[in-house]
């Protein structure tokens, strides 16, 4: 999903005119998936459907259908179906947002704590559209090393499964906090400068960096904000 940065493809240049609809739409369907978002971490609070699911098995059914409904995605990208299939992904990933979000509002806090995440998630998206914008040189060379530590923290977040250790789990959240934040940089570049021509692949690709944005945040603030009085 995150792919080398590309301004031309075969014979083709995409135009000024054609970078700017893609990344209207990009933002167009970006905020009409947060409502599914908000929807599924509602229903997940309120039903504790997830509450009781061991972290093994929650990672697995994450891993499972998350990959299994970016491919369907990717698939019927060029179809409205992409459309429906992406504002569905989202709403499961609101489902399983909401053990850590049922977590945080127990701490009297909590509804503070998660506008700060929203508020902070915001900020570094503004930040990193901003960035994108104004620099000029190519970061396709970005992609490679994005990826690879993208891996590597999957294997850190597998392996603490078993380990259950706190320190490393706030190493990862340090981690994913950075590396997705020049993900954010890189795919929004990557969508200015024409190299995404399909809104639905590009929104996607936004979405899964700020999700894992707001979600290391509110967990970092969970960890060193939460208030239990």
């Amino acid at each position: 999903m995150n792919q080398p940065l590309q301004g031309h493809f075969g014979n083709y240049v995409a135009s000024a005119q054609e970078r700017n609809r893609v990344l209207r739409n990009t933002y167009a369907l970006l905020a009409v998936s947060l409502l599914p978002t908000v929807a599924g971490a509602w229903l997940g609070v309120t039903t504790g459907l997830l509450a009781n699911m061991g972290v093994g098995l929650s990672l697995v059914l994450f891993l499972g259908v998350s990959f299994g409904l970016m491919w369907a995605i990717e698939k019927n990208k060029n179809r409205a179906a992409g459309v429906y299939l992406l504002l569905g992904f989202t709403f499961f990933m609101g489902l399983m947002l909401s053990r850590l979000v049922g977590r945080v509002l127990g701490f009297s806090n909590g509804g503070t704590l998660i506008g700060v995440a929203f508020g902070g998630t915001a900020a570094v998206f503004c930040t990193m559209a901003m960035l994108a914008a104004v620099i000029k040189r190519d970061l396709s060379n970005m992609g490679k090393f994005l990826t690879v530590g993208a891996v590597i923290l999957l294997v850190a977040v597998v392996a603490n499964v078993f380990l259950a250790s706190s320190a490393l789990m706030l190493t990862i959240l340090v981690a994913m906090l950075g590396l997705f934040s020049a993900f954010l940089l890189y795919d929004l570049k990557r969508i200015m400068d024409g190299g995404e021509t399909n809104y639905v692949t590009a929104t996607l690709a936004v979405y899964l960096d700020l999700f894992n944005i707001f979600q290391s945040l509110l967990s970092l603030l969970g960890v060193f904000g939460g208030d239990r009085e």
